[in-house]
């Protein structure tokens, strides 16, 4: 009986390095699949594709299994790219690794697996599927402090049911323990953070290459002008640091203190920044919100019910009610209030553990 076939996106990263051991340790033939998706300024500092390839193909070497490399520039350019800048040109904040995962790794890279004569293909993400009587959910990982479900809930039942997460059982520490032990040469290679074509570099100067601004007015809620904003594509909800308010006027609490200024809401037509004082502020908070561009891994909504949600990765489950009015558009309404709930973020909505799928938030019901 010849052994199953998985191909496994190897990045150059410890996650997917390991995963492919253990992969291999589970009696899988495995080959690995390295995938460039960015081509712009691919030879400066911010963008390490060039020695991500040496890394990957360095530990694909020591474990033993074949790798090759594939090009999907131009799939990422059109897929996730274009989209991602739509959305910072109309003022949203979108989340790129969300559209990456549905449309390049369990798209592009699954159909390309297929055509290698894979039987399935596995990632180094953190989290797990289960067969449930024929349906395939997406479960949080065990590793409650590396979950990425939430960057993951796109994924439907044909990917899922292709899929497989080696590392969804175990802790990121002990991740880096068999990398050790193995002696990987990126065993103490440090995490990625981000998404290659921004990388570590100033955020605003890679916008400016590609979106057009407009400064304009930042006003309190009272309509006080207290600065000028060099272009509402630049900011996002809850932003603390880099708005540009140093040396302008502080409203002081009764001790003498002044609180911090915060980005609280985004005029698109009157070209207007808000900004409110106060981590606490009204502005900041919302009850509610609405969401569109839904998926939901079974294929269908779940019943109204009592479930919980996130409004952004780092983000405990917050308790909320799920309502679907129609298959475009679902709300949902928190227990407590939300911090800043941010339009082009993604709400995922869970069961437990189990991961239901989300939406785009287009709107939170407080605002302004």
């Amino acid at each position: 009986m010849s052994k199953k076939k998985v191909v496994i996106g190897m990045s150059g990263g410890v996650d997917s390095s390991v995963a492919a051991w253990l992969l291999k340790e589970q009696g899988y033939e495995v080959i690995g699949l390295f995938m460039k998706n960015w081509e712009d300024d691919d030879d400066s500092e911010y963008c390490s594709t060039r020695q991500d390839w040496i890394d990957a193909a360095s530990v694909a070497d020591v474990i033993d299994v074949d790798i090759e490399a594939v090009n999907f520039a131009a799939e990422y350019k059109d897929r996730v790219f274009a989209e991602f800048l739509r959305e910072y040109q109309a003022g949203r904040t979108p989340n790129p690794d969300v559209l990456c995962n549905a449309e390049i790794k369990f798209k592009s890279f699954l159909d390309h697996a297929m055509k290698l004569g894979a039987d399935l293909i596995a990632t180094g993400h953190y989290a797990r599927v289960r067969n449930n009587a024929g349906q395939f959910e997406l479960l949080k990982a065990v590793d409650a402090s590396k979950d990425q479900s939430y960057f993951l809930h796109r994924l439907n039942q044909a990917q899922l049911s292709n899929t497989l997460f080696p590392l969804g059982e175990i802790h990121k520490t002990e991740v880096r323990v068999i990398a050790e032990k193995l002696k990987l040469p990126n065993a103490k290679k440090k995490d990625s953070t981000g998404i290659c074509f921004i990388g570590e570099r100033p955020f605003r100067e890679f916008l400016n290459r590609y979106l057009s601004y407009h400064p304009g007015p930042m006003k309190t809620p009272e309509g006080e002008i207290v600065g000028q904003h060099v272009g509402l594509s630049f900011y996002t909800l809850g932003q603390r640091k880099g708005i540009g308010i140093g040396g302008m006027r502080s409203y002081k609490n009764d001790d003498g203190t002044s609180d911090a200024w915060y980005v609280a809401k985004k005029d698109i037509g009157n070209n207007t920044l808000y900004v409110v004082q106060g981590h606490e502020h009204p502005w900041l908070l919302s009850s509610s919100l609405y969401a569109d561009q839904i998926s939901w891994v079974t294929g269908s909504a779940p019943e109204a019910m009592q479930l919980s949600a996130k409004t952004r990765y780092r983000q405990a489950d917050m308790a909320c009610i799920l309502s679907t009015a129609n298959a475009d558009r679902f709300s949902l309404e928190f227990s407590n209030p939300q911090w800043a709930v941010t339009p082009g973020q993604s709400a995922v909505i869970y069961d437990g553990d189990v991961c239901l799928g989300g939406g785009i938030i287009c709107a939170s019901a407080t605002s302004p």
